[in-house]
């Protein structure tokens, strides 16, 4: 009977162990990659026209980053940043660049939101 609970109970750990090992950690979105993202943009929000397909990638691969709130507010308050620290940004292109690239935005891109009221 003990030697059965002892392999029941190696089996348990080992199960847990697997189970902790095979779990995908959770990362946060950061500034750089939002920056990386939205630099092959910088054409297209100084001058307008039609964004590059690498940019519209780029803005769909944040759209599909933003998985949770917190997520959402980064990218909100890193492109507000990147856009003042850019010059001849053009505040009207990046708030038509989701639309331009045929992506549902959660929110404008524009210096005026606010990204704290985001969820």
């Amino acid at each position: 009977m003990a030697s059965m609970f002892m392999k029941l109970s190696c089996i348990v750990v080992m199960m847990v162990v697997l189970l902790a090992l095979s779990t995908p950690e959770v990362e946060a979105v950061t500034c750089g990659q939002v920056v990386s993202s939205v630099a092959p943009c910088l054409g297209y929000l100084r001058n307008g026209g039609a964004p590059p397909p690498v940019c519209c990638n780029g803005v769909r691969g944040l759209r599909n980053q933003a998985r949770t709130t917190a997520d959402r507010k980064t990218i909100c308050n890193c492109l507000k940043s990147a856009s003042s620290s850019y010059r001849g940004v053009s505040g009207n292109y990046a708030a038509s660049l989701p639309g331009k690239c045929g992506i549902n935005f959660p929110y404008k891109i524009s210096p005026s939101t606010d990204c704290n009221r985001i969820q």
